[in-house]
């Protein structure tokens, strides 16, 4: 099909002062995977009066037009309020100072917030995600352009939490900037809110959309014509990728491509890219995508199975809740045997036991059911869910051991930890100190319980050199950060640093955070 002569003047705004391809640019994010969906509005160059050329192919003249220069973007009013002040939890709530960046710089702040890493330990993942949604002042130094309020989305996003990324970028404001968009268009693509995203696009002549996106939400509005034409043009100038030029002309009429492979997908997968694959009838699994991929699973377009898998990586992460996980188990019973059939299996003989009150039933499917989720990592959901009802029953043996172990991983802790579950031994008895606050006079049980006891022989714990003095620059955010990565390298072997990391935590008055993750470093044995 020949290109068209006369283009539409959105697209030749969108062309306009293009030089060469989209793809040249290097992408602005430190996440590698986000959809290339806008870019900065390049200058159109001209005679001055309103006249743009656009490149042409090498056996076309070229086409000009009149008038078509793309609107003036957007300006922020000096002095107004910036993006990075954005946050979901007030101080109130959080526990957090207003000032919680104090004395501190940005680019220290996004170092550490990039750097943060809480994979395995629920309590962790879940202050983690608290201190990236709160709302605080930004540092001194913030220029207002969003590179904090970005920082603490791509964070969020890398940790799977989307749905706080999404209520984050929507408090801030999504279309008066560019890479916040990108965030905010591609969380709409994992989440199913994509036609949304593209209005939004479409009347805010600010973000230039790139032509790949602009094919894609055309033809999401039913212009089929538009997206071809848009297409054909971008063929013709070079601005798709082979790859890319093979899924949207699929996209767009797949009559055409019938019995054909489809193309191998690039790396990395963007979430455009996924959702592509998705309307040509080709979903890609997301089992090995970054954990944000896996909330596209959780739609009612997925299978039953994936929708398990899925919810499973996200609550092993913190970032679905537990009832969503219990739903899921129960939706009906299971196809088959096998991996997540066995613990769909394992979940509902127990929940069914437990409800019906049956106690030597409970006895005896508790520990099954356990050691499947453990299988997962969702041992604190399966806690969350459970511990209360369980620490009402007279168990005995194996069960009444997993039970009152379950009843410290809930929320509850303080109140099951002197449950007549208890097992009366010298771990047990550690244990209970931990839900305490203090193991003083306590014995040891292992290697994890002596890198933890120094941090709770007292009232109040020393906190380590650099977080003593982050607090006293009211760097509050920074030592919180400091506390967790602290943590996390005792974890993967230098063991002293648990209980640094947790003293810090304490020194901050972060009590609860303290004991809880202790906890869960005796419980869950999550080494590194």
């Amino acid at each position: 099909m020949p290109v068209e002569r006369r283009l539409p003047l959105a697209l030749i705004g969108l062309l306009a002062g293009l030089g060469s391809p989209l793809r040249a640019e290097a992408p602005l994010s430190a996440i590698d995977w986000l959809s290339q969906s806008v870019s900065e509005p390049a200058p159109a160059s001209g005679s001055g009066n309103g006249s743009v050329t656009l490149p042409a192919p090498a056996d076309e003249p070229a086409v000009s037009a009149q008038g078509a220069l793309p609107e003036a973007v957007a300006v922020s009013v000096i002095g107004g309020p910036s993006p990075d002040a954005a946050g979901l939890l007030p101080p109130e709530t959080t526990g957090f100072p207003h000032n919680l960046w104090g004395l501190g710089k940005l680019s220290e702040v996004t170092e550490a917030i990039a750097g943060a890493r809480a994979e395995g330990l629920p309590e962790l993942q879940k202050l983690l995600v608290t201190l990236l949604i709160a709302q605080a002042s930004p540092p001194a130094d913030a220029g207002g352009d969003g590179r904090l309020l970005i920082a603490r989305v791509d964070k969020l996003l890398e940790l799977g939490a989307l749905e706080q990324a999404e209520a984050l970028l929507a408090e801030a404001g999504t279309a008066t900037n560019a890479e916040v968009f990108r965030r905010s268009f591609d969380v709409a693509l994992l989440t199913g809110g994509e036609d949304a995203a593209c209005e939004v696009m479409a009347g805010a002549p600010e973000l230039a959309p790139t032509l790949t996106t602009r094919v894609f939400c055309l033809a999401r509005s039913g212009d089929w014509n538009a997206a071809a034409l848009t297409l054909r043009t971008a063929q013709a100038l070079g601005h798709v990728t082979g790859v890319e030029d093979a899924l949207l002309s699929r996209f767009l009429d797949p009559d055409l491509f019938e019995g054909e492979e489809v193309p191998d997908p690039p790396k990395p997968v963007t979430p455009l890219i996924w959702r592509i694959y998705e309307a040509i009838g080709e979903p890609l699994s997301t089992t090995t995508l970054p954990l944000a991929f896996a909330h596209a699973e959780l739609s009612e377009r997925a299978g039953w199975k994936a929708q398990l898998e899925a919810a499973e990586r996200l609550a092993r992460a913190g970032v679905i809740t537990a009832n969503q996980l219990l739903g899921l188990y129960t939706q009906r019973q299971p196809a088959a045997s096998g991996g997540v059939w066995d613990r769909v299996d394992a979940f509902q003989r127990f929940d069914a036991a437990l409800t019906g009150g049956d106690l030597g039933a409970v006895e005896q499917r508790l520990p099954l059911a356990f050691a499947r989720m453990a299988d997962v990592e969702a041992e604190v959901p399966f806690a969350e869910l459970f511990a209360v009802p369980l620490s009402r029953m007279a168990l005995t043996g194996d069960a009444a051991r997993i039970a009152w172990e379950m009843g410290l991983l809930s929320p509850d802790y303080r109140r099951l930890a002197a449950s007549p579950l208890s097992p009366g031994d010298t771990r047990a008895k550690f244990l209970a100190g931990l839900a305490g606050g203090s193991v003083a006079g306590l014995a040891a049980p292992d290697s994890m319980a002596r890198a933890i006891a120094p941090a709770f022989q007292g009232e109040a714990a020393a906190a380590p050199e650099a977080g003593a003095a982050l607090i006293a620059q009211g760097r509050i955010g920074e030592a919180l950060l400091l506390a967790i990565r602290l943590i996390e390298t005792g974890l993967q072997g230098e063991l002293v640093k648990v209980a640094e990391g947790l003293s810090l935590l304490r020194a901050l008055g972060l009590e609860d955070a303290a004991r809880r993750t202790a906890l869960d470093l005796m419980l869950l044995e999550r080494r590194g």
